[in-house]
């Protein structure tokens, strides 16, 4: 007589689709960085997105960057000492920046086919300090009259207070360590590096929180 092969009785997990995670909404993580802190007057000179994914076990986990360097917008100003904090070279060769509008095109193209593969209605802006990027993207899309921007106008998910509940903390890279995650402070006021550690902040807090709403159900 053989011994039965014991099978594992579990049921897969149940992984609700994002559309119906957050009201149809898609997390799109955004950081800008500009030339200067006042949205209606200074340029937005670097904008990276990073569309939130479902994993097989329904965790939320990062997608892929889209990001893009902005050719100041005719019009705008740049406070040097922005750049100063920034690093960024504005006639760097390699830099290869682009039109404003041709930028956001760039960057909201993903957002869109994320949005359609997640089956939602748009995007909500993930942000630290989450308005200062909405509103300096909104102020691109006013100027360049862009038509299909992808974002909500005027809601957002913002890490700060995300972290502030979560941690304690309300400073990026004290909010990242709180979190367990790594922070390097020479890749800091890079749009690219800073929207993603706010993308695993932002799955970090979320998936947290799932988990602990699914324990007390």
């Amino acid at each position: 007589m053989t011994d039965a092969v014991p099978t594992s009785s579990a049921a897969p997990p149940v992984v609700r689709p994002m559309s119906e995670r957050f009201r149809g909404f898609l997390p799109v993580v955004v950081d800008v960085e500009t030339g200067g802190f006042d949205w209606n007057r200074h340029a937005l000179l670097e904008i990276a997105a990073i569309p939130i994914e479902i994993d097989e076990a329904g965790r939320l986990v990062p997608g892929e960057v889209a990001c893009a360097h902005v050719e100041p917008a005719p019009g705008t100003e740049i406070d040097p000492k922005s750049l100063e904090v920034t690093g960024i070279v504005l006639d760097h060769p390699f830099r290869l920046a682009k039109p404003e509008k041709e930028a956001l095109e760039y960057v909201f193209a993903p957002v869109r086919a994320a949005i359609r593969k997640h089956n939602c209605q748009r995007a909500i802006l993930v942000g630290h300090n989450a308005h200062f990027d909405l509103n300096f993207l909104n102020a691109a899309v006013a100027r360049t009259q862009h038509k299909r921007n992808p974002f909500h106008p005027f809601s957002v998910f913002d890490t700060v207070t995300l972290a502030g509940v979560a941690y304690g903390q309300t400073v990026l890279a004290r909010a990242v360590h709180a979190a367990g995650l790594a922070w390097d402070s020479t890749q800091a006021h890079s749009a690219v590096y800073d929207t993603e550690r706010t993308a695993e902040l932002f799955c970090t807090i979320a998936n947290a929180w799932s988990n602990r709403a699914i324990d007390t159900q």
